[in-house]
């Protein structure tokens, strides 16, 4: 994440709505990247220190739920670029779900945020039902009692990624990440992981990039639901440190490309938050990917010992071993190849 600031010269975050020193209105402007200082102009409309013109979001401004801004001239769009793929959202009129759409809404702008640091190609699902991306926020009867029995997963299936909002309750994330005995679960993480899947199977792979992918992280065929059957009763392999980056990741070998996905991004936006702050001196763009791994290795630790004195518990509980590293050097060619793509479809 890079590092933001308000006119007046005071740092500000990315999930911020005002600046706490001037108190003017902020906005992110996925064009430029960067967060603006914003001065009301009349009829819903707000102008930056440069003269141009904006308007927020509608999800802001009816829900709070978005910072995000479009150009004041946009006449197509009532939503910003990321809420355009929003199909499903938790039902306002429930009880915590305004809250719980909030920190849904932040974790998949940081999501989108990373992604388009690294010009991955990002199409939602209204525009390219064939190729694009949607996310759906469905509650059931563990979040909202009014449900009844249902049960809804996250999960990704063509091309739509699914969370259930009470991922986004603190206590009920919590409750799960015990009892599945997971030491890291985040509602970012979560939507990391699903776009894995939903790129691997955008990117529809050739034979070649196939066999690659079978020597990294095994059969794709396997059978899945008797798999993740398996896993769920057996538990990971006594040995599973050795091969995989987390536990779950050796449930099959789709999971174990969504969780080397889903770190690799954790790992580039840490880099690049790490950058912004001047704790390493290049960013994670202008470095290969294996002398990032090289520096996380020993950023990360830095991380963990931090938090561990101020009490709290490592912020990165995992190791990049060296079979960890070439799953994720894979990884990286694959947004290579995704990049590429994108510029193609780019109009020129």
């Amino acid at each position: 994440m890079k590092r933001f600031q308000c006119g007046c010269g005071t740092q500000v975050f990315f999930e911020n709505h005002r600046c706490v020193n001037c108190e003017s209105r902020l906005g992110f402007d996925p064009e430029t990247m960067g967060m603006l200082a914003l001065t009301p102009a009349g009829e819903g409309l707000y102008v930056d220190q440069a003269g141009n013109q904006f308007k927020f979001c509608d999800n802001g401004v009816s829900f709070d739920a978005c910072n995000w801004l479009l150009p004041a001239d946009d006449t197509d769009h009532r939503l910003c670029f990321a809420c355009q793929f929003n199909r499903i959202i938790p039902n306002q009129s429930l009880p915590e779900n305004d809250h719980r759409w909030r920190r849904l809404e932040e974790g998949k702008k940081r999501l989108f945020f990373t992604l388009m640091r690294l010009e991955l190609p990002l199409t939602n699902g209204w525009e390219d039902p064939d190729n694009g991306l949607l996310m759906d926020f469905i509650d059931d009867g563990r979040g909202q009692p009014s449900y009844g029995d249902s049960f809804v997963s996250t999960g990704h299936l063509n091309g739509v990624i699914t969370i259930n909002p009470l991922e986004a309750d603190d206590v009920a994330r919590t409750a799960a990440r015990l009892e599945l005995n997971q030491r890291y679960r985040t509602v970012l993480g979560h939507m990391r992981h699903e776009s894995g899947h939903y790129y691997w199977n955008r990117l529809d792979p050739d034979e070649d990039t196939r066999a690659d992918f079978a020597r990294q992280f095994g059969d794709e065929s396997r059978d899945y639901a008797k798999a993740l059957k398996e896993y769920y009763r057996d538990g990971p392999p006594p040995q599973w440190r050795s091969q995989f980056i987390s536990a779950y990741a050796s449930a099959h070998p789709t999971e174990d490309w969504a969780e080397s996905w889903g770190h690799y991004l954790h790992i580039y936006d840490a880099m690049e938050t790490a950058a912004a702050q001047q704790l390493i001196e290049e960013w994670p763009s202008e470095m290969p990917v294996t002398k990032r791994i090289h520096i996380w290795r020993g950023l990360s630790i830095t991380l963990n010992e931090l938090n561990r004195s101020v009490g709290r518990g490592d912020a990165y509980p995992f190791v990049i071993n060296d079979v960890v590293a070439e799953k994720l050097e894979f990884v990286d060619r694959i947004i290579a190849r995704l990049r590429v793509r994108a510029e193609q479809e780019t109009p020129s």
